[in-house]
């Protein structure tokens, strides 16, 4: 299980437009998709596309004009005479991948998830496009020899058992900000002195996969620079953090070690899960955290039925006064501090009652005390009746639920939804109070035959009081300080619309609005945790319009464009203090790896 990182969001868009299409049966509860995942889900489309077309043109065959008017039926086999280039490449690849998964490839598709046929036609860019990625993650000719190639732009090896690919990670992006800034503590406050700044991110390292018979690894090391700040654990920003040094950096180490078989593969790896579906953040897991060390289990023994286990070592920032110590060298004195050690168990299960319609639900747990327990080792079980037995009467873990439904049954609608419950009570039902509940709906449509490439989005997120939150410090639904869940934490809403037009080959042209909304802080004021009214008033807004252009000159090698027009009040340390006010963000830049 070799992860392809959610950052590239072009190659993930692209499965959805797939999927939306009828061309593929695409599971996207759990991100990230594994390289092997993606590139059966291209495979998978080349060769629907390449029945597809078999299919049309047989049936035009079949009808041979006779003597007298009749007709005599000669059927064929479909795909029996397919034309095209990339559709023989891609049932040949898909040959391939099947003789992998014969000796240990991935589990996480199989022949049963392949949609109904249909006449399925690909517009010129995505035919474009479909070729694009399958030469990116074709494996590539098992010849033992080292070669460098420009698209996907790496170096790699590959022979009958081993393979190894070798890639920089590199990125640039500039940014001139201009407005006018208003007072962060004030809504209400138009006026304000305009202002001008300059702002830089930049990033480098490497990274490094492979696979060697049925066992698969990967390492990936990246620095970054952002001057000034803009992913700090109190922001309520989309943009991930770290340990932050100098003000400005902060590193990522992530990699792992895998084992696959035909139906399953078990993982130990440190990387951040995305979990739950959306387009403007999901509210499972949301991928802003660093990553962190876990055990990662997924299984998919049929095809309508699959899972996903993981059992994770969490930094809980919560200095530990029992095993820190003091220590007196030649250098001076000092304090050694250790943090409580802070663990989250959680599993998703998902079922296709029918095709193209996935049905996930799961729960997790956040713990302290006592270290590894055997309960939460058990992938399959319900973690809050444990607690409730393990910690019957006293406050030592936090567990939660959760609920997701995603829909293709419409071809070119994605309809999805999803649930978050942080603590449920049924009396609540019949009062006004509310339940720790987040749940975000939305759909996506487009790529009519009168409007091809274009897509329309449209999500809605609300987050009830203390949703996400925890009063003990040590089982907080965070890793490092950062929220798990969705990055608007609680007592907030969120709209967001996109249009994305995709004119040519892994381009995009985003236009994009999106108005956000956060109440009181509760956690921090205290007080009774029952009957807190919902968004009782603003104490922060997000009003933003965005245009993004991006195009991906090669496999991995990606230039970007924005103008973004930001209108933000309310509480300052919710957000970074230069992009406070009305201000417009004009910025470009180049991403090579992600």
């Amino acid at each position: 299980m070799i992860p392809e990182p959610v950052g590239d969001e072009a190659i993930y868009l692209f499965l959805d437009e797939l999927a939306a299409d009828g061309v593929i049966s695409l599971n996207g509860v759990v991100k990230p998709y594994s390289r092997l995942i993606i590139r059966q889900k291209l495979e998978e489309a080349a060769a629907r596309v390449k029945e597809s077309g078999s299919q049309t043109a047989g049936n035009q065959a079949s009808l041979v004009t006779a003597g007298g008017g009749g007709v005599v039926i000669g059927e064929k086999k479909p795909g029996s005479q397919a034309s095209g280039s990339q559709a023989d490449r891609g049932s040949a690849a898909r040959v391939q991948a099947e003789q992998e998964l014969s000796v240990g490839g991935g589990p996480e598709s199989s022949p049963g998830d392949e949609p109904r046929n249909e006449n399925l036609q690909l517009t010129p860019r995505q035919q474009k496009e479909l070729d694009f990625w399958l030469n990116i993650y074709s494996p590539g000719e098992p010849d033992g020899k080292f070669k460098l190639l420009l698209n996907p732009a790496t170096a790699y090896y590959r022979d009958s058992l081993f393979s190894v690919t070798v890639s920089p990670i590199l990125g640039l992006t500039a940014a001139i900000i201009s407005g006018r800034e208003g007072d962060p503590g004030d809504p209400g406050d138009p006026t304000g002195s305009t202002s001008r700044q300059r702002t830089i991110a930049w990033k480098n390292g490497a990274k490094v996969y492979g696979n060697y018979g049925r066992w698969t690894f990967f390492a990936a090391l990246q620095d970054n620079h952002q001057d000034p700040l803009v992913g700090l654990p109190q922001y309520l920003t989309r943009e991930r953090g770290g340990h932050i040094k100098n003000g400005t950096d902060f590193s990522e180490m992530t990699g792992g070690v895998s084992y696959m078989w035909k139906w399953g593969n078990i993982a130990f790896l440190k990387d951040s899960p995305v979990w739950g579906s959306g387009y403007g953040g999901t509210n499972i897991f949301s991928g802003r955290a660093p990553s962190f060390m876990h055990i990662r289990l997924h299984l998919k023994p049929v095809k309508w039925g699959e899972m996903t286990w993981i059992h994770g070592w969490l930094t809980s920032m919560v200095v530990d006064s029992t095993r820190s110590y003091w220590v007196t060298n030649a250098y001076g004195t000092e304090y050694r501090e250790h943090y409580r050690r802070k663990y989250i168990a959680a599993n998703i299960f998902t079922f296709t009652p029918v095709e193209r319609l996935h049905i996930s639900a799961g729960n997790s747990v956040v713990w302290s005390d006592p270290r590894i327990t055997p309960y939460y080792l058990m992938p399959l079980f319900f973690y809050k009746s444990v607690d409730h037995g393990v910690n019957s009467g006293i406050n030592n873990s936090n567990a939660q639920m959760f609920l997701d439904i995603s829909s293709n049954n419409i071809r070119r609608l994605h309809l999805y939804g999803t649930l978050f419950i942080d603590e449920l009570s049924t009396a609540r039902f019949t009062t006004s109070d509310y339940n720790f509940f987040s749940w975000k709906g939305g759909f996506r449509t487009g790529n009519f035959s009168f409007l091809p490439d274009l897509w329309l989005t449209a999500e809605c997120t609300f987050t009830y009081p203390l949703t996400f939150q925890h009063n003990v410090p040590v089982t907080t639904f965070e890793n490092q300080g950062y929220n798990l869940g969705h990055w608007l934490r609680d007592n907030s809403r969120s709209w967001y619309f996109a249009l994305d037009w995709r004119p040519l080959r892994a381009a995009g042209v985003r236009l994009w609005y999106e108005w956000s909304e956060r109440g009181p802080d509760y956690q921090s004021i205290g007080g009774s945790r029952v009957g807190l009214r919902y968004l009782e008033s603003i104490e922060w807004k997000n009003i933003t319009t965005g245009l993004d252009v991006s195009y991906m000159i090669t496999g991995g090698v990606q230039a970007r464009a924005s103008v973004i027009m930001r209108d933000i009040t309310g509480t300052g340390e919710w957000y970074p203090s230069h992009l406070y006010g009305r201000t417009t963000t004009v910025s470009g830049g180049v991403v090579w790896g992600f």
